[in-house]
């Protein structure tokens, strides 16, 4: 049977802040930030900040929010800097959560359509 929803629940192995790109931790089923553009992103976390041990909710789609990094455009393939926020990327082997719905700038928070993938 299917999973249908758009939410995945995940552990937090460390501090996870509110719309941040995270990545599979050490366990089954836990999650970190992401720190960089290859890691293997999974997708954002909800808009609670979570320590250690708490559950976080991973966005999957369709349409979920994240915090970005820098500029965006609209269409924009999306990864994650060193602090988890998006960044556009067009640079081969980048793995990507998916496509920014809207432009923004540092700090925004915007939706984006989820496509994990690699550039």
């Amino acid at each position: 049977m299917p999973i249908n929803s758009d939410f995945r629940g995940r552990v937090a192995e460390g501090a996870v802040g509110a719309l941040l790109i995270i990545k599979a931790g050490a366990a089954d089923m836990s999650c970190v930030v992401a720190a960089a553009a290859t890691d293997k992103l999974l997708g954002t976390s909800d808009e609670l900040d979570h320590v250690a041990g708490e559950m976080v909710d991973q966005a999957v789609g369709p349409v979920p929010k994240v915090r970005l990094g820098g500029v965006v455009a609209a269409g924009d393939a999306l990864t994650s800097n060193a602090a988890g926020k998006a960044i556009a990327t067009t640079t081969t082997g980048n793995r990507i959560i998916g496509f920014a719905e809207i432009a923004g700038v540092a700090d925004d928070v915007i939706t984006y359509l989820y496509a994990p993938g690699v550039v």
